[in-house]
């Protein structure tokens, strides 16, 4: 099933940065686009404790043949009721490799950090961003380095070229959607199941866009989310479900996402364990600053070659300069 995934590449070059193989370009493009989705393969992982959560059923939003404006009313309601969450029970699972425990916070606008780590060996990736950059970390990359990149010039720089839509997707996969209504959107179309069809063009990065939003007819919940370019290729898809409603916020979030990148050939699937809305501390909102990792350079995204130089004429990828004997 791997291989029919196209996923052996990427565990290839997974082998080859933890046994130091692979250059910085060539093992960029295999472990880069894993951190930046909350990608890590490490062993010692272990179950985590699922708490109960005070939670009520989600009532009916939506009556039969509801208007675009009140679905978009619906779901934008529902998301305007979450300026914040966080768990630190959540679980990363992706095809092929064991699953690890993560903690996940988030704040508008776009504050965000996620820390994967296993019990014997701590902290193995960090992800993080908030109003001015991005960042993500990887304790076992080569070379060893805290990457970090403006949101301004995340359209030229080398994190484009490998994932293909902006990192603020994430939030949204995640379950907190917002309609844009000065957008041109289209919709809702029945699609069956009780499902409704939303359809938002838009341009990001200098590029034409579609998301096709999926939502409950009844409850108005988002159920997936999908991302196609110009050409109508598909970019990126979340599907969410396991949707409970908070007791205190009124909001309604899933709490089993699972995310493809078609392009990359990739997916993972993510439960948001005992998740915490709106109840931030002052201690989890200073985890949205950049952090330091002592041994690791930090190395801007938007710089020229920063994940290393370009192959030679030949195809062969040349060692930076200071790793040439």
């Amino acid at each position: 099933m791997a291989d029919d995934l196209g996923y052996s590449s990427f565990q290839h070059a997974a082998h080859a940065l933890r046994v130091g193989q692979a250059s910085p370009r060539a093992c960029g493009r295999g472990w880069l686009l894993w951190v930046l989705v909350v990608w890590v393969s490490a062993s010692g992982a272990h179950c985590p404790q699922i708490l109960q959560q005070y939670t009520e059923p989600i009532p009916r939003a939506l009556q039969p043949s509801a208007t675009l404006a009140q679905v978009l009313d619906v779901v934008n309601d529902n998301s305007a009721r979450v300026q914040a969450f966080s768990t630190t029970q959540a679980k990363i699972m992706t095809p092929g490799l064991p699953s690890i425990n993560a903690n996940i916070v988030f704040q508008r606008p776009r504050s965000f950090r996620l820390v994967a780590q296993t019990v014997l060996l701590g902290p193995e990736v960090d992800l993080g961003s908030n109003d001015e950059l991005f960042w993500f970390w990887i304790k076992r990359a080569q070379p060893p380095a805290l990457f970090s990149c403006r949101h301004e010039q995340f359209a030229a720089s080398a994190a484009r070229s490998i994932i293909p839509v902006e990192p603020e997707w994430l939030i949204e996969a995640l379950g907190v959607v917002t309609f844009d209504k000065t957008a041109p959107i289209e919709g809702p179309f029945p699609v069956g199941n009780g499902r409704l069809e939303v359809r938002t063009k838009s341009v990001a990065s200098g590029r034409q866009m579609l998301r096709v939003t999926i939502i409950d007819d009844s409850r108005g919940v988002v159920l997936e989310e999908h991302v196609y370019d110009g050409q109508g290729v598909r970019l990126a898809s979340a599907v969410m479900s396991r949707h409970l409603r908070d007791f205190e916020s009124g909001a309604t979030l899933p709490r089993h996402i699972e995310i493809q990148w078609p392009p990359a050939k990739f997916e993972m699937s993510i439960d948001m364990n005992n998740m915490q809305i709106n109840q931030l501390t002052d201690e989890q909102r200073a985890l949205f600053n950049k952090p330091t990792y002592s041994g690791y350079n930090e190395i801007d995204l938007a710089q020229p070659n920063a994940l290393g130089p370009p192959p030679s004429a030949n195809g062969q990828q040349r060692a930076p300069a200071s790793t040439r004997y």
